[in-house]
């Protein structure tokens, strides 16, 4: 099973996303975990390696099961452990290879195009500091089957 992490980094009312050009799809960088890497190594160095910017404390947020099924069928399994920042130093690239690096103003975010499972656990992100624990069932096409996220975020969500 593989292990990615990546990072909300939130620049005042902004935070620092990364469109992929497959899909045009938006996502917050990261990517896979090294052997013999922790998770708070991972995000550094994924981080820097596609934006130029060192993380300064990044707190981790989100621990996340991701599966891929096809006619409920398992295709992929991948845990993804996502992490937010306010803290960097460094100049942002102005060319990635992995896509487009942008500054998003917050309330754009969610409207953003991108897995729809993200901006389920994005709102968590943006409004609690609370580490949110979950899964996330997709198509090979990463439409979302269903999700389930831990109970207390869940009656959060449903009484507000």
């Amino acid at each position: 099973m593989k292990r990615v992490t990546n990072c909300i980094l939130q620049r005042g009312d902004q935070i620092l996303m990364l469109q992929k050009p497959k899909r045009g799809w938006w996502v917050v960088p990261g990517g896979k975990v090294e052997p013999k890497e922790s998770l708070q190594e991972s995000v550094k160095r994924e981080f820097y390696e596609e934006t130029n910017l060192i993380l300064e404390n990044p707190q981790l947020r989100g621990i996340f099961s991701i599966i891929i099924e096809n006619n409920g069928e398992l295709v992929e399994e991948w845990m993804l452990f996502t992490y937010y920042a306010t803290e960097f130093r460094g100049t942002l690239k102005k060319d990635c290879e992995e896509g487009t690096l942008e500054w998003i103003n917050m309330n754009q975010v969610l409207s953003l195009p991108k897995a729809k499972g993200d901006n389920i656990y994005f709102e968590h992100i943006f409004s609690s500091d609370q580490v949110i624990t979950g899964k996330f069932i997709y198509t090979p096409d990463y439409d979302l089957i269903s999700y389930h996220l831990d109970p207390i975020y869940k009656q959060k969500v449903l009484t507000v």
